[in-house]
């Protein structure tokens, strides 16, 4: 996962425009769109969210035999609830798309890279609604399959699609202040590594860590998402929009909250490289697909 030769060696055979770098905050003239990373965000979202609802559904539905095995260890089972989605964006990270796309999959994670000068906003905003349209695909292609096999759709109703839901016993302003620290911490992690060369090659896997870790202090109170698309996906199918302002605030304050932090130096002095979750020697620039992916196939 670190530098790639090929890439700076041969620029013109993997990009169509090499002197085009919006994942470093510098489109060329003339390239203020860029539509390829746009698909690849879009396809990188829908894999998270399918990984995502169906390991969670999986192993924290209450008719899943391994949610009545940990019924007496609730932080256990929440925290291998986080660890197996955020392996999800792990997946979709290494996956062809996401090696393409940077593979964000996350508003937030965007606007962090927005506000670090590393993504133009017209981008950002087309990452968003690249991210926000994958998780609906994805969150429906799970809810057909349980169409296809009753029996899970059953354990995808129960488990309300793996939604975030936040908890009804507490001030809902309490589920809002979570999802900024939870998202603070997550932002902080994956950029922080992201920008240290040494660190760089294990920013993809930080996710799983990491919600492993805050999942049992944070899933109870708001369902820990720290990102809109992926609670938007489970929403539309389960119905659970009860303070969904909570999702629609609380990570993007959670975004630009970190921001202001490594702006403050509060971490070091943060440089960051490029506007990827998974680095692979592009230095910003926008792969081909098909091309990138054959030539790592076939050599």
């Amino acid at each position: 996962m670190g530098e790639h030769p090929v890439a700076e060696q041969r620029p013109h055979a993997l990009y169509p425009h090499p002197e085009d770098r919006p994942l470093s905050g510098l489109p060329a003239p003339g390239h203020a769109l860029h539509p390829r990373l746009y698909i690849c965000e879009f396809w990188a979202t829908a894999l998270l969210l399918i990984g995502g609802i169906c390991s969670n559904v999986a192993i924290g539905s209450p008719l899943s035999p391994v949610a009545k095995a940990l019924a007496h260890w609730p932080n256990l089972l929440t925290a291998l609830e986080g660890l197996v989605f955020g392996l999800s964006a792990t997946l979709a990270a290494l996956s062809p798309f996401g090696r393409v796309s940077g593979a964000h999959m996350s508003p937030s994670i965007s606007l962090a890279f927005c506000l670090g000068k590393r993504l133009a906003v017209t981008d950002m905003l087309f990452y968003m609604f690249a991210q926000l349209a994958g998780a609906v695909l994805g969150a429906a292609l799970v809810a057909a399959s349980g169409l296809i096999w009753p029996r899970w759709g059953q354990w995808c109703a129960a488990d309300h699609f793996a939604a975030t839901i936040p908890w009804p016993l507490a001030p809902s302003w309490w589920a809002f202040i979570g999802e900024i620290c939870t998202t603070a911490i997550l932002v902080a992690v994956v950029l922080t590594c992201g920008a240290r060369q040494t660190l760089r090659p294990f920013a993809a896997w930080m996710t799983g860590p990491v919600f492993f870790v805050l999942n049992p202090f944070e899933a109870w109170l708001s369902g820990d998402s720290t990102n809109l698309a992926r609670s938007v996906g489970p929403a539309l199918f389960s119905g659970a929009w009860q303070d969904f302002w909570v999702y629609l605030c609380g990570p993007f304050a959670g975004a630009a909250v970190t921001l202001f932090l490594i702006r403050a130096e509060a971490f070091g002095r943060v440089h960051l490289h490029e506007a990827r979750l998974a680095y692979f020697g592009h230095d910003g620039r926008a792969p081909y697909f098909w091309p990138h992916l054959l030539r790592r196939w076939f050599g």
